[in-house]
């Protein structure tokens, strides 16, 4: 019997994970894995997945469930406990390990982009990935501001239009962590005042279908750099396979 890993979010027709994990066996002549989508509506039918299938070894975790999955974990790991969410879960006997690699793809892809000393950062939105992207900032010491549809002082989030010149002048990268821009929906993309962006600016789109985002077409224009999500995927799905295969 093969080793069983998949996907569990839903829907699941953006995924890509099924498509790389797979090319990653053939190639790497790994024969006795097998990656497959389970698009689950409520996250509490993880409990009968894996008791369905006793091959199942590891799980990566999408939109919705980053974040609801955790209760049914029997053991968190720390970095993934302060990031709040879980997208690797790793499954030792009747042992559901959660992990959180987003952090680890997203520091590596960023560190790839832009040189990160003095830069300040504006997360949009406050999902499951923007929790592994703060923690990440915190790690490199790069301040940052949330921003989201509504403002909400209390936990320090601006609304987008507060964005003014000012500001989008001081914070230079911008990170979309939101769907916005996403297949089938490439006419849309955050609420941002582009008229501020420069050259000077580095945008980040979580986004990687399409390969090239309204977000970062339009920032473009401005003379501003731009790269999709697509670098952080592969690095945090390698870091995934790593977790999974960590005696």
């Amino acid at each position: 019997m093969k080793n069983l890993y998949g996907l569990i979010g839903f829907p699941l027709s953006h995924s890509f994970s099924k498509k790389y994990f797979s090319e990653k066996f053939e190639k790497e002549g790994i024969k006795d894995a097998v990656y497959e989508l389970f698009p689950l509506e409520n996250v509490a039918d993880i409990e009968e997945l894996i008791n369905e299938k006793p091959e199942l070894r590891g799980l990566n975790v999408t939109i919705p469930h980053k974040q609801t999955v955790m209760p049914f974990l029997d053991q968190i790991d720390p970095f993934a406990q302060r990031i709040g969410a879980v997208n690797v879960i790793k499954i030792v006997g009747n042992q559901k390990i959660g992990s959180n690699s987003d952090f680890f793809g997203f520091s590596e892809s960023l560190k790839n982009f832009v040189p990160t000393q003095n830069l300040k950062a504006l997360i949009l939105g406050t999902g499951g990935a923007s929790k592994a992207v703060k923690v990440a900032l915190e790690e490199l010491n790069i301040p940052f501001l949330f921003v989201s549809r509504q403002a909400d002082s209390q936990k320090n989030i601006l609304a987008y239009q507060d964005l003014d010149k000012s500001l989008m002048t001081d914070y230079q990268l911008v990170i979309n962590t939101t769907p916005l821009g996403m297949y089938p929906n490439v006419d849309q993309m955050p609420d941002l005042r582009i008229k501020y962006f420069t050259e000077k600016h580095f945008v980040m789109d979580l986004v990687y279908n399409p390969s090239e985002t309204l977000l970062m077409k339009t920032a473009q224009k401005q003379g501003a750099k731009a790269i999709n999500g697509l670098e952080m995927l592969h690095l945090q799905a390698e870091k995934a396979w790593e977790i999974w295969n960590k005696s």
